[in-house]
């Protein structure tokens, strides 16, 4: 679990379109940065130190994963993006985007880069107003007072007045969702990204035990002997381990991701197992599926044989060096059916076959985009 940080920062704009250049950072800071917490309303205040339009000036609140330094690099490129054009004046000048990393938990920095808490905002109300309407019982760190308090200490007597407008505040999937399924063929991913969102968005982690299961080593050996016995163990397994871990969410975790989903049982049975196994196999399946909390999202990711393929091989389980592509062909077609049977489940498919989301942020935050938006 990576530890979060709370960071204030003050945003303002007074060139273009200004809600958008507000809302566009806001979004960017969702993104790459972290979980935007709060947003203040937008407060017009006239140029400061200089003769332009008026600036709309906020403050929000960011839950981080980020260090101080990864995060004033981060809102540095979110302005380049948006098309701020620095210059070495030390003049204040217009900008369509202007984002200032306030506070940062109740740490004091002094770097070549970086100075926390902002050495100017108690001096400044557009900064004051907006970030005391967020956090008025927050603590200055150096001040040791209360950020209400040190507003009220404010000589800035320039007007400010609120803007009769909104930003929206982006939503993250731990807000959306409860539980969130990640399904697969054979070497898709589904593991390594559920370990990655769990890993981003503080979830309690489900991952399936196949590796504790005495029957796989021999199944891959000898598949017509060995298949009732794999899948039943398989089931009865899955069941209790998602009984326990769905039954009740952990006391500071109420997300949770696991990378498989209980119907994976059936969809091996039906392509490992002879006709009547399979028909009392799914008697027993039908009876444990009732019991089964449904994801509020499930999430398959496609891969093209070729690349499955190739995963297993990079990855180097010895038992699983012989899959062959038709085997693999079988699985992903009973997964196909499946799909295309529930009408109960929120279903996603993405199709991963030329992503890297492991080693490309891009990539990863693509699917992060892709299943928020679903």
């Amino acid at each position: 679990m990576k530890i979060q940080s709370v960071t204030y920062l003050s945003l303002g704009t007074n060139q273009g379109n200004k809600l958008e250049n507000l809302q566009k950072a806001i979004n960017f800071i969702s993104e790459v940065a972290g979980s935007v917490q709060k947003i203040s309303s937008i407060y017009k205040t006239a140029s400061w130190g200089f003769a332009g339009e008026d600036f709309y000036n906020i403050c929000i609140q960011l839950s981080t994963s980020l260090t101080a330094d990864e995060l004033l690099k981060t809102v540095l490129n979110i302005e380049t993006k948006l098309g701020r054009q620095r210059t070495t004046s030390s003049e204040y000048q217009n900008r369509n985007i202007d984002i200032d990393v306030l506070l940062f938990d109740d740490e004091i920095i002094f770097s070549k880069t970086l100075i926390i808490p902002h050495t100017k905002m108690l001096e400044r109300k557009f900064v004051m107003v907006p970030l005391v309407e967020i956090a008025p019982n927050a603590i200055h760190p150096i001040q040791q007072k209360e950020l209400q308090i040190c507003l009220q200490s404010c000589v800035d007597s320039s007007e400010i007045a609120i803007v009769d407008k909104t930003l929206t505040r982006p939503i993250i999937l731990s807000e959306k969702y409860n539980y969130i399924a990640i399904e697969g063929n054979i070497g898709a991913g589904k593991t390594s990204l559920a370990k990655m969102i769990s890993e981003d968005f503080n979830a309690k982690l489900v991952l399936e035990r196949f590796a504790d299961n005495p029957f796989l080593p021999k199944f891959y050996e000898d598949k017509e002997r060995y298949a009732f016995p794999l899948e039943m163990s398989f089931l009865a397994d899955r069941y209790q381990q998602l009984s326990d871990d769905l039954a009740q969410f952990d006391l500071f975790k109420n997300f949770i991701i696991s990378d498989y989903y209980i119907f994976k049982s059936l969809i091996f049975a039906q392509v490992t197992l002879s006709k009547d196994e399979y028909l009392l196999y799914r008697k027993m399946f039908n009876l444990i599926y009732k019991e089964i909390t449904k994801p509020d999202l499930y999430v398959y990711l496609y891969q093209n044989t070729d690349r499955l393929l190739e995963n297993i091989k990079n990855r180097g389980r010895d038992f699983e060096q012989n899959i062959q592509a038709d085997y693999l062909k079988k699985i992903h077609d009973g997964y196909q059916g499946f799909i295309t049977t529930q009408n109960d489940l929120n279903l996603l498919t993405i199709d991963v076959s030329e992503l890297d989301f492991v080693n490309n942020k891009a990539d990863y935050k693509h699917i992060i985009n892709t299943i928020k938006e679903a």
